[in-house]
């Protein structure tokens, strides 16, 4: 009996999918259990198994096209068997995504430049012979260079020239696994990449204001990992009363155990978001009334502190968790920080690596912010957003003397957390970051 292939859920918090690459084509036998599609999800890409066995019959989206969770998207049968029942059933159902929407055409609206933060770049816009939309398309007066937006960023953080690429794609359009190739081509010559490249983005055709005089625009296509933000933060915004506690905290012991750990062994590289890490989890074992979090009929208070750790990437914001930080020592958390942070610039994290924290960190401080107030990401009941570490003049003991100084906010779910219960949180964090040997008792 067929089977039908639906766009699965393969993050807590996926909604749809883009279709990264087919690893089967139509007419291949699969297995159950045999990897049949890689997907980007909101936050990683993902494999997709195949649930039965028998033959791909059928695949109703390509490469670089989105689909709702739940849509029909291929068809497994026999080779003999008849599908068209279920064929007129997709074509009955809502039209797929395609992997970007494009704005509708305005008066005058020309070709746009996608640049980089840096400089220039081709001129970029939809391909016109085969339809498809959000692609990034380099037009020249002899050719035109389609290639999907996966593919695009990946050439770019490889720094691989597309325009000396063959896209094994439908109509000659560029994918994931033509970048693949031509980075594994590099590796086996050891030759560098290309670094001239600018980084492609997917743009739409400038278009002209409706307001007479007002500035000209063009549209870039919302990805699935920022529309998911996007989500969450509205839903958590709203629904969860948050209220903000700030305290300063003298960095310098925190500053001089760090030197210290580096100047005994150059190889333990930790950072001070680490030792932050570190000193939350342990206040946290002696708050669990900030450890938790409110569900519909019940607070869940939480045995270990999984700390959610945001990390900036590309396309938006992902937070990985350290699973038990109170447990792990600062060369440990270190370690685990940057593998989770490296493998989540590359899409790499899987569903339990950056879901189910039980408490966040953001830190903004290398980018010399002083202070800022983060979004509780729900059903957390809290987070703690990290300005920089400034030296300031400070008055102690009524003298003037200069000290580092770090400000922090935590964002709190009034439901759960009072103003006391939270106030005495930050006293006991501040208390062990002010003097880490507390680490040790």
């Amino acid at each position: 009996m067929a089977t039908e292939v639906m766009m699965p859920k393969l993050s807590p918090t996926m909604e749809e999918g883009q279709l990264s690459r087919w690893l089967k084509k139509e007419g291949d036998r699969v297995s159950m259990g045999e990897p049949l599609a890689e997907i980007d999800t909101d936050k990683a890409t993902m494999e997709m198994q195949a649930l039965s066995s028998g033959v791909l019959r059928k695949i109703l989206i390509k490469e670089g096209e989105s689909a709702p969770l739940g849509q029909l998207i291929a068809i497994i049968g026999e080779p003999d068997e008849d599908i068209s029942a279920i064929e007129g059933k997709a074509a009955a159902s809502p039209a797929k995504k395609e992997s970007a929407p494009e704005p509708a055409p305005s008066e005058g609206s020309t070709s746009s430049e996608a640049a980089s933060s840096e400089t220039a770049a081709p001129a970029v816009t939809k391909s016109e012979d085969n339809g498809r939309q959000g692609e990034v398309v380099e037009s020249s007066t002899s050719d035109r260079l389609i290639v999907s937006p996966l593919a695009a960023r990946m050439a770019a953080e490889a720094g691989i020239d597309l325009r000396t690429l063959a896209g094994s794609g439908p109509g000659g359009r560029i994918i994931k696994r033509d970048i693949e190739a031509a980075m594994s081509t590099i590796g086996s010559k050891g030759a560098p990449a290309a670094t001239t490249t600018p980084k492609l983005r997917v743009v739409q055709p400038t278009q002209k204001a409706a307001v007479a005089g007002a500035s000209a625009f063009h549209d870039e296509p919302v990805s699935v990992m920022r529309k998911t933000i996007a989500n969450r933060l509205v839903t958590s915004i709203g629904p969860v009363p948050h209220f903000f506690l700030t305290t300063e905290i003298e960095m310098d012991r925190a500053v001089e155990m760090r030197q210290s750990i580096k100047s005994l062994d150059p190889d333990l590289k930790i950072s001070i978001n680490d030792i932050i890490i570190k000193v939350a989890a342990a206040a946290l074992l002696q708050h669990p009334q900030v450890n938790a979090s409110y569900q519909d009929k019940a607070v869940r208070y939480y045995e270990q502190a999984d700390i959610g750790v945001a990390v900036a990437i590309e396309e938006g914001l992902i937070t990985p968790v350290v699973r038990a930080a109170n447990q792990k020592s600062l060369s440990e958390i270190a370690q685990e920080v940057r593998d989770l942070a490296e493998r989540a610039r590359a899409r790499k994290l899987t569903p339990e690596e950056y879901t189910g924290a039980s408490f966040s960190i953001s830190n903004l401080g290398m980018f010399g912010i002083d202070e800022f107030t983060a979004i509780i990401n729900p059903p957390e009941a809290a987070i703690l957003a990290v300005g920089s570490v400034t030296a300031k003049p400070v008055v102690r003991d009524d003298q003037i003397v200069v000290r580092q100084i770090m400000r922090v906010t935590m964002s709190c779910d009034h439901r759960v957390i009072d103003g006391a219960t939270g106030a005495k949180f930050l006293q006991t964090f501040k208390k062990i970051l002010e003097n880490p040997l507390y680490l040790v008792v």
